[in-house]
């Protein structure tokens, strides 16, 4: 997870699921997306694994405005929420696992 945090904040009512106690990933993805699916498996893997940890997956074709709000480009693109919604990290294209956990690892 290279990027650097946007400083937004989203809350449940925005990626329309509860927020994770202590930390939320959450990934754009796109129907066709071969590396979203990949992407959901690790980031659920990881949720599984990190107590306080939630996966959230966006439509982004199905939520353009916030999309657009975000600057998000491509698919995947995951965002790391810190336990108030505050967005720290951000990435696009697949992470690996260990990316993953290094990130939540600076959250947490």
């Amino acid at each position: 997870m290279d990027g650097q945090g946007t400083g937004g904040t989203l809350d449940a009512a925005r990626i329309g699921a509860e927020l994770g106690e202590r930390a939320t990933l959450v990934q754009f993805s796109s129907a066709f997306c071969q590396p979203c699916r990949a992407t959901r498996r690790t980031l659920a893997e990881v949720a599984r694994m990190v107590d306080g940890v939630a996966h959230v997956e966006i439509d982004a074709e199905a939520h353009l405005t916030l999309v657009r709000e975000l600057g998000i480009s491509r698919t995947p693109t995951v965002l790391v929420l810190d336990a108030d919604g505050r967005i720290v990290r951000r990435a696009a294209g697949q992470p690996r696992t260990v990316d993953v956990v290094a990130a939540l690892g600076q959250v947490l």
